[in-house]
Formats: C-alpha cells, structure tokens, sequence
C-alpha cells in the first residue's frame, strides 16, 4: 500500500468502520475470480483526495492507483448502492452512539442551486431564475442532527416542489418510518396535500419572518443549512463538474461519508455496532 500523506486519506480507525461495508472482492465468493491488483484502501483515498481537493480524475496523483481504476471502482460501487450503505450505516452508528434511534423520523429538506461546466450536458442543466444560476440544483435530505438521508441532483431550472415529490416518494420507500418533513416555504402548496394523502408525510413549512433585515437563524431549516456548508468544504462540490448527475449525487456523499467517519473516530466518540 502507498504512504499515507495528504489530509484526505483514511486513518487506520476510519478505514476499520468503512472496510467491512465494501462488497466482498470476486476472488473471494464462491464463483471466484481475478484478485483485486489494488487495495481497497487506496481506492478509497484517491476518491476522496478528488472530492476533497477538487482536481480532475486524470489528474490524481501517481502514488494513488491509476484514474481509471479509480473511477471504474467508483461508478461501480454508486450503481451498484454501496455508497448509499456506506452513508446509511454510518448515520445508523453516529444516531446510536449518541443515545438515538437507529432511524429518523422527522427529517429537514432544502435545496441549493451551483453552476455547472462545460462538461454537463444540456439536457441534465438549466437556469435557475431566481438565484440567476445556470447549473444543477441538489435537493438534500437530512435528519434533525444533521446527518444526511439522500440528495438528488437535478436541473437547475427545476422548481423545489416538482423535485420535492420524487425526493419525498423515495424517502417513503427507503424509510417506512418517516412522518414529518420539516422545508421552507418554497415546498409549500400542493405538495403539502400531495404528501398527506399518498405518502402519510406531514410536511411542516418554516417561512422567514417578515420585515426581518438580515441573517436570520430559521428554526429546523438551519440544520439542512449547516449540512449544506460541510458538504461545500469538499471542493469539488464547489461546482458541478459530472456528466451524469448519479455521479454528482455520489460524490456529494463520498463528502458525508468523509465527515461522518471523521466524526465517529474522534476521541471520546460513542460509536454502536
């Protein structure tokens, strides 16, 4: 294995919580196959080195596994969910160790509109009047400490409510025990009774106060805000830079990931297995 050397890389700790979440390599099931030339945990730190530094895939550095490798192991394991299971489960250890339930059932939502590149197409990009932004827009789900459920990547120029309804009948499928959504106003109108009637989710909007000059911390709504900013720390969040908006979706949480394991390997931390 390479040396260790940039912020980004894995501590042995991290690397105990996220090895045994990755799918057992072919040579090692019982249908069998060639042996893995790279180890998984370079693999990890080269995708994680992208995301958190901004820099191109053929632009990695040559200690990490080439970018071909890099990237094939990353479109691989976003098609395939490993990297939702790797988010899913390490909120489920963060909720535990801090006293919670496994599972959330109140949940905050926003959105955040970024320009694109030139390398999104225009047909997965639009123009965001309202925040003159021509670009993608990520809606992201997180429960009440933060700790993120899904995002989605859409077209800029789609509005919160159209995107809120995919987003909200996801949610329902991947977690039954929901019952509230707390948004800000631009959720709000049909999608409210949309969601009680065939969801069984209570959408609560929380709106700005009027003739408030300024920053203003909104209740619920700043716990989506916050998660917003950490992601925004990884660079190549900065912008959109991904043909495909799966790949944007699954970089975005290599960004979660990344701030989870920090989270769970600090010294002092409760961490439920």
């Amino acid at each position: 294995m390479r040396r260790r050397c940039y912020p980004s890389d894995t501590t042995t700790a991290e690397w105990a919580l996220i090895e045994p979440l990755l799918p057992v390599p072919a040579c090692r099931t019982r249908w069998g196959g060639r042996p893995e030339k790279h180890h998984r945990r370079d693999i990890v730190d080269a995708i994680r080195y992208l995301v958190d530094s901004g820099c191109k895939w053929r632009a990695l550095p040559q200690d990490f596994p080439p970018w071909r490798t890099v990237y094939d192991h990353f479109a691989k394991w976003a098609a395939a969910g490993i990297v939702g299971i790797l988010r899913d489960q390490l909120r489920r250890r963060i909720r535990c160790g801090s006293g919670r339930a496994p599972h959330a059932v109140a949940i905050v939502i926003d959105s955040q509109s970024v320009k694109a590149a030139e390398t999104v197409s225009k047909a997965t990009r639009g123009y965001d009047a309202a925040k003159k932004i021509d670009g993608r827009k990520r809606h992201l789900v997180v429960d009440t400490r933060g700790l993120p459920l899904l995002v989605m990547v859409t077209p800029a120029d789609v509005s919160d409510r159209d995107a809120g309804r995919e987003v909200l009948f996801r949610l329902r499928l991947m977690h039954p025990e929901l019952t509230v959504v707390w948004a800000d106003s631009a959720y709000a109108g049909g999608l409210v009774d949309w969601a009680r009637s065939f969801l069984r989710l209570t959408v609560k909007t929380v709106s700005r106060p009027k003739n408030t000059p300024g920053f203003v911390i909104l209740p619920r709504r700043w716990v989506v805000e916050r998660s917003i900013a950490w992601i925004m720390q990884a660079r190549r969040n900065a912008r959109d830079y991904e043909r495909l908006p799966q790949h944007s979706e699954a970089l975005i949480t290599w960004a979660a990931i990344t701030l989870m394991t920090r989270r769970l390997t600090r010294p002092g931390v409760a961490v439920a297995r």
